[in-house]
């Protein structure tokens, strides 16, 4: 059977009989759908509302009053909002690297698949849309589920370590508070606590990271190990923790091919530079004037490391933790509850709002694609 006709299924029924059928298993689905991610949605709206009660009873409100925006330069953030564009096209481009060793796809479809699929992993429920990438590439060419999968899993890493190695550069070259506050606005929370976080999540990256190229190079050997330290407590349990981290491995196969490696990596840089020099401005231009690149590389760092927190929709709550507690770092309390409110708001806003507009994008783009022609295998 032709793939293209399997995948996107047989013809819907017309007339009143079709019409019957489907009215018939709507219900259910909406049962279904109910089912698999209630009590998902139900624990992340909780999380967000309690996250950001907690925030507000802190004096770091979520919506900022009229004065927060006293300060504030409209056409920084509409030069924000260009600086999202780039960060959000370099962020589905460079996928294309990763895809072409297992088959590729073309820019249109990658775009089309990475803007729809930014977009729902944002508005789901404890990060349930992480799939939809991987799922919905395999609909419009001839990559395999688990290869697209193994690809976005060492994406994932791969972001998390150079997030990571960019939080330390940041930690490193800014210059903080001295001493650092005890409290983050008048919560009782000790700024302190922001960079031993840093470090744990540029250890676990590493570690992550390493554990992927060992499987990738040395697969046998890393097999082997795997089964004999966990298979102590559980064989079947060692050889599925196996087999999971040799499917994310797969997603490495770029890396031996320099003509995949050094535009991947050059795009990466350039993807989460754009993001740390766009939120500078933002910062400066709602009144934090004396917030250094090294400083907003930081706020970046710390932000992405808080939203991997389950939380609610948009991430909310845990996104104006992470950013309150990355500024706590450098700003005097006073700052901090005045424009820093107005700097996370607009932050946390603009970011939601384009990943809406450009999900709505990625449906028009993906509208008529169709299935395509494998592109040559590299680096397999």
């Amino acid at each position: 059977m032709d793939r293209e006709a399997a995948t996107r299924g047989a013809p819907s029924p017309s007339g009143a009989e079709g019409e019957g059928v489907q009215d018939a298993s709507a219900a259910p689905r909406r049962v279904s759908l109910l089912r698999r991610h209630g009590l998902k949605l139900a624990v992340s709206l909780l999380l967000g509302g309690v996250i950001s009660s907690v925030l507000a009873r802190g004096g770091l409100r979520v919506l900022p009053d009229a004065a927060a925006f006293a300060s504030l330069r409209p056409w920084t953030v509409v030069v924000y909002v260009a600086s999202l564009a780039v960060v959000h096209t370099l962020r589905a481009v460079r996928w294309r690297h990763l895809l072409r060793p297992v088959g590729g796809a073309s820019l249109r479809n990658i775009v089309a698949v990475s803007w729809i699929a930014f977009g729902a992993i944002l508005l789901s429920p404890l990060r349930s849309g992480e799939i939809v990438r991987p799922y919905l590439i395999t609909k419009r060419s001839h990559v395999a589920l688990w290869e697209a999968t193994g690809t976005v899993g060492a994406e994932r890493v791969i972001d998390g370590l150079m997030l990571s190695v960019m939080l330390f550069i940041g930690l490193q070259c800014a210059t903080p508070l001295s001493p650092l506050p005890d409290h983050v606005g008048h919560l009782p929370v000790s700024v302190a606590d922001v960079p031993k976080a840093a470090y744990g999540a540029l250890a676990l990256f590493v570690a992550a990271f390493t554990l992927m190229a060992t499987f990738f190079f040395a697969r046998r050997l890393a097999h082997r190990a795997t089964v004999a330290v966990i298979g102590v407590v559980s064989r079947p349990l060692a050889e599925r923790l196996a087999g999971i981290v040799e499917g994310v491995a797969d997603g490495l196969r770029f890396l031996p091919t320099p003509r995949l490696l050094v535009p991947f990596t050059v795009e990466t840089i350039a993807y989460w530079l754009v993001n740390a020099v766009g939120v500078q401005l933002l910062a400066w231009g709602c009144g934090l004037g004396d917030i250094t690149l090294a400083q907003a590389a930081v706020v970046v760092g710390c932000l992405g490391v808080g939203v991997l927190v389950p939380a609610g929709p948009g991430f909310f709550g845990a996104f104006q933790g992470a950013v309150y507690m990355a500024l706590a770092m450098y700003c005097p309390e006073a700052k901090l509850i005045g424009p820093g409110t107005a700097f996370v708001f607009l932050l946390y806003a603009t970011q939601v709002g384009f990943h809406i507009v450009a999900m709505v994008a990625g449906l028009a783009l993906d509208r008529a694609a169709s299935v395509e022609q494998p592109l040559p295998r590299e680096g397999a």
